[in-house]
């Protein structure tokens, strides 16, 4: 008997991920909450199992949710390719916006700002590390994308937001003498980077306790009690982490350069649009008052 997994499902699961919760995933895709959950239960009756281990503040994905959001991220990925290939939108207009999973708390609202601007505009959004964001924006397979430390590139430009503030979370229980277990995104990062510098140049003592390439396995690493890592500043408020409170630890990167970066494929005022809505977006986000040179 063959089961087939419906690609608005894969969809919800995704932006649920993403965004952090359900309400959330359910303002950015227009539907209501009843709705989602109901999709996530499809997905669990499909599983046979939870899709996830808790919900809530400290939502956190089970093992087989974990594999089946791999799964879906690529059959999103093929889907959105293959209908942007077919059936281009009514105003000829398709826009890819990646994201930084850091600020994905303020995807709803720049989605919102973007609709009114061109309500008929197809837009398809990305989260990630800012590196992989990168790639894509290189390859051409992204035409807008939000980036932490973002790099000028001959296949785009990059209009600056402001230095995000970083900070330390998590409160791991060690011993008076133990290295300080590290809670890392995986490798290519240059948020990794400047953590470990920050660690070798402080001479404190260090051990790799958790990797990963997404946001929510690091904050669910931090909220179990595995590791401190260095998310942005407002971490505390956003997802409810510890801020960490031992004693030495280095000063964290930053403030980290912000930037929206802008393929020349994307139209002018549509391109000034979104850099407007993502600033205002961003608003309340910790960036520091930088001193002049």
């Amino acid at each position: 008997m063959n089961h087939d997994l419906q690609i608005g499902t894969l969809r919800t699961l995704a932006t649920i991920v993403d965004l952090g919760g359900f309400s959330r995933a359910a303002e950015a895709l227009h539907l209501t909450q009843p709705a989602v959950s109901q999709q996530i239960r499809r997905l669990e009756s499909f599983l046979k199992q939870p899709v996830f281990a808790t919900t809530g503040r400290n939502m956190r994905l089970s093992p087989a949710g974990k594999e089946l959001l791999a799964y879906a991220r690529k059959m999103l990925s093929l889907n959105d390719e293959a209908v942007a290939r077919f059936t281009p939108p009514r105003d000829g207009m398709h826009i890819a916006f990646g994201i930084s999973d850091q600020f994905s708390d303020a995807l709803p609202a720049i989605l919102r700002s973007l609709k009114r601007v061109a309500p008929e505009s197809q837009v398809t959004i990305r989260t990630g590390v800012s590196e992989s964001l990168t790639e894509q924006l290189s390859d051409g397979t992204l035409d807008l994308a939000l980036l932490i430390n973002p790099w000028e590139s001959p296949a785009y430009r990059v209009e600056e937001i402001g230095h995000i503030e970083m900070a330390w979370f998590g409160r791991p229980a060690i011993g008076n003498d133990a290295p300080l277990p590290l809670v890392l995104f995986t490798e290519p990062c240059t948020l990794r980077g400047r953590t470990l510098a920050a660690f070798e140049e402080s001479g404190i003592k260090w051990k790799r306790a958790y990797e990963g390439p997404e946001l929510i396995g690091l904050r669910a690493a931090i909220q179990t009690g595995l590791g401190v890592a260095c998310l942005v500043a407002n971490a505390d408020e956003l997802w409810g982490l510890p801020t960490a409170i031992y004693p030495h630890l280095p000063a964290p990167p930053g403030p980290v350069p912000t930037g929206l970066a802008i393929s020349s494929r994307v139209p002018a005022d549509y391109a000034d649009s979104a850099l407007k809505s993502v600033r205002k977006a961003l608003d309340s986000y910790p960036f520091a008052v930088l001193q002049p040179s």
